[in-house]
């Protein structure tokens, strides 16, 4: 899986970063999720909410991992730990993504500064273009153009009414990827852990970008799984970012308030 690929190639490669790492805060919000680490670097992924009932006397837990006891552990203990559950995929991802922006920034990738994957791909020819994920702003620019476009989404209302016409279930993704030119999947894939069959029922000639406030991980394991463009964040302002979670905000507002946006290319 990409998110056990990418931590084990950290953990090779930068083992002295995160041997002594720990989680210094965290706040999961409604849509989002922030933490901070001891090394005062910052990361955010989308939540995603657990669907067991914790009212229920069985499902009880105060070990670690459960509230009060995340703050203090080791990076290295959240990503070996057994347990399962949305809330701890959700902390992974904001934590690998943390790691991340440190070696985003000393690394050698190429990237572009104040930028969108939609600004890099060409869509002034006709292509067949699939979005994984009802990114409106997307889909109004994609739409308005000469190519064909497929909207692969679990919610059809999570589509605007105008756009309704582009939907297809979720479940259909092996019939339409694999005949698009270019693939732009959500960043919420990671959280989820449905991003690798995506990408596995991609064809070698397409384009293929990862976007959204999931995905500012390290990107050497996408690279490496036929992605060309990563759509990644960089904080600029960690107070605010604790206070746009805290306050039920989403990826627009990290970008209005406290973050900007950078591509990472595949170059």
């Amino acid at each position: 899986m990409i998110l056990n690929e990418t931590y084990d190639f950290i953990k090779k490669n930068y083992a002295e970063r995160i041997e002594q790492l720990t989680i210094d805060e965290v706040r999961f919000g409604v849509l989002l999720t922030a933490v901070r680490l001891s090394d005062g670097s910052h990361g955010a992924a989308s939540t995603m909410p657990d669907i067991q009932h914790h009212c229920l006397r069985k499902n009880r837990d105060f070990s670690d991992f459960t509230p009060t006891n995340v703050v203090g552990h080791r990076v290295t203990a959240l990503f070996e730990t057994e347990k399962k559950s949305g809330l701890i995929d959700t902390l992974r991802i904001a934590v690998l993504n943390a790691i991340s922006s440190t070696i985003i920034a000393n690394g050698n990738y190429k990237i572009v500064e104040d930028a969108d994957p939609i600004d890099l791909i060409d869509l002034n020819s006709e292509k067949t273009i699939t979005i994984v994920g009802a990114f409106n702003s997307y889909i109004h620019r994609i739409s308005s153009t000469k190519n064909k476009l497929y909207v692969l989404e679990l919610n059809r209302d999570a589509l605007v009414d105008e756009f309704k016409k582009y939907y297809v279930p979720a479940e259909n993704y092996g019939e339409v990827i694999p005949q698009s030119d270019i693939v732009i999947i959500t960043g919420l894939t990671l959280v989820n852990s449905t991003i690798d069959g995506l990408l596995a029922a991609i064809g070698p000639h397409t384009q293929v970008v990862v976007t959204g406030p999931s995905s500012s991980l390290i990107p050497d394991i996408l690279f490496r799984n036929k992605v060309n463009i990563i759509g990644a964040s960089r904080v600029y302002n960690p107070e605010r970012l604790f206070t746009i979670v805290s306050e039920y905000g989403t990826g627009y507002h990290l970008f209005k308030y406290c973050a900007k946006k950078i591509c990472i290319l595949n170059e």
